[in-house]
């Protein structure tokens, strides 16, 4: 396995975990406001973003910026396969398309910065 490619596979993982944090943000919404249940999801939702931003760092120093930046646009998949699991969302086929075409975005993106890497 190539660094470049497990440097990826990191930044992934880690943007599942960020996308969690909506998770926990809409669980938090729905407790009295500084309740014990309330505290614990918000709590949940700092120590990821602490993390998220910890590990972000050293992704964009073993990674261009623009290449990390353009695939945290797969957070909204994220976003939208949470929704249904967590909340019961339907998935509608305006979510498909968006989806596809944010993935579509990530993939055309990448082997643009591919060839642009082996013509230098």
């Amino acid at each position: 396995m190539s660094k470049d490619f497990k440097t990826l596979c990191i930044l992934h993982l880690l943007l599942v975990v960020y996308s969690l944090s909506g998770v926990f943000s809409k669980i938090a919404s729905t407790y009295a406001f500084l309740s014990a249940e309330f505290c614990f999801w918000y709590s949940l939702i700092i120590i990821l973003l602490g993390v998220y931003a910890i590990v972000w760092q050293q992704i964009i120093k073993r990674m261009p910026l623009t290449k990390a930046y353009a695939n945290r646009a797969i957070a909204v998949v994220w976003g939208i396969i949470w929704g249904l699991l967590f909340f019961e969302e339907s998935i509608s086929i305006g979510k498909i398309a968006g989806a596809s075409l944010i993935i579509a975005g990530i993939v055309i993106f990448a082997y643009t910065g591919d060839s642009e890497k082996n013509e230098q």
